[in-house]
C-alpha cells in the first residue's frame, strides 16, 4: 500500500487521529498538508515528518470557515501542486442531554463535523476534476453514524449525515474518477475521548471507570479501545485502492461494536 507521489490534505491533523493518518501517509510516499485551527499543532507535526525524510506543511484552518478551507486548500495545492486525497478529520465533542442542549453548540458542532465535511469536499474538487485527475475524500465518521447514544444528538446527527454526503460525492465524482469513504472508529483513545470520560461519569452519576467498561467498550468483542494507528491503516487501504469497486462505502472500525 503506497501513495508515492499523491498529495493529501488532512484537517485535525496537529493530533490525534489525523496526525496518525499523516504519519502512516507520509511513511508510505505521500506528501502531507497538515491543516489544523492549531497553527503550531499544524506546523510542529509537518516538522516531524520532515525530521523524518518526509514532505509536509502545516497549514491553519478553521473547517467551518468558507474562506479559510479555500485559502488553505489552494496553499496545499501550490505548495506540492495537486490534491489527491482528503481525509475529513477535524472534529469536537460536546455532551449534554437534548432538552440541555443549547442551539449555540449545536450549530458548533454541525459546522464543525458536516459543513466541514462540505467545504473541504467543495475546495478540493476544484483540483480533483480538473482534467479528471480523480482523487480519494475520506471522511472521519463514527459508530455514531450507524448506531445513536445519549448525550450525542448533534454528533450523531453529523455522524450520520456523512454517510449522505460520501454517497452523492461518490455518485457525483465518478466520471472525475473521483472516490469517498466514511471510515467509522469505535472509541478511540484521543484527547476528545478522555475529555468524555469524567463528563458522562457526572451526567450518569457512575464513576470513571463504569464509563469506560459499561459504556464506551460495553459492546465490543474484546472489551479493548481502537487506536488511532488502527484507523490510519483502514485510511491507508482506502486511499492506495486501485478502483471505483469501493466507493460511496463506510468502514467501521470497532472491535466489533458495531456490525454491518
Amino acid at each position: 500500500m503506497r501513495l508515492d507521489g499523491k498529495v493529501a490534505l488532512i484537517t485535525g491533523a496537529a493530533s490525534g487521529i489525523g496526525k496518525a493518518i499523516a504519519e502512516t501517509y507520509a511513511k508510505a510516499g505521500a506528501k502531507i498538508a497538515i491543516a489544523d485551527l492549531n497553527q503550531a499543532g499544524a506546523d510542529a507535526a509537518a516538522a516531524e515528518i520532515k525530521a523524518k525524510g518526509g514532505e509536509a506543511v502545516g497549514i491553519a484552518m478553521d473547517v467551518s470557515d468558507e474562506k479559510a478551507v479555500e485559502t488553505g486548500t489552494d496553499l496545499a495545492a501550490k505548495t506540492f501542486g495537486a490534491i489527491d486525497i482528503v481525509i475529513s478529520n477535524a472534529g469536537i465533542q460536546i455532551v449534554k442531554p437534548v432538552h440541555e442542549f443549547p442551539f449555540a453548540d449545536w450549530k458548533k458542532m454541525m459546522a464543525i463535523h458536516l459543513d466541514g465535511g462540505f467545504l473541504i469536499t467543495k475546495a478540493a474538487m476544484k483540483y480533483m476534476y480538473k482534467d479528471k485527475r480523480g482523487g480519494t475524500i475520506i471522511y472521519m465518521g463514527s459508530v455514531h453514524s450507524h448506531e445513536a447514544s445519549k448525550l450525542k444528538a448533534p454528533y450523531v446527527a453529523a455522524k450520520h449525515g456523512l454517510l449522505g454526503l460520501a454517497r452523492v460525492v461518490a455518485k457525483e465524482g465518478a466520471e472525475y474518477n473521483v472516490r469517498s469513504h466514511v471510515i467509522c472508529p469505535g472509541f478511540v483513545r484521543t484527547p476528545l475521548v478522555d475529555k468524555q470520560i469524567p463528563e458522562q461519569a457526572k451526567e450518569f452519576n457512575i464513576t470513571e471507570e463504569q464509563v469506560i467498561k459499561n459504556i464506551m467498550l460495553k459492546d465490543t468483542v474484546d472489551g479493548v479501545f481502537t487506536t488511532v494507528e488502527d484507523v490510519a491503516q483502514m485510511a491507508l487501504f482506502l486511499a492506495s485502492y486501485p478502483s471505483a469497486a469501493l466507493t460511496g462505502q463506510s468502514f467501521v472500525v470497532s472491535h466489533g461494536w458495531y456490525m454491518q
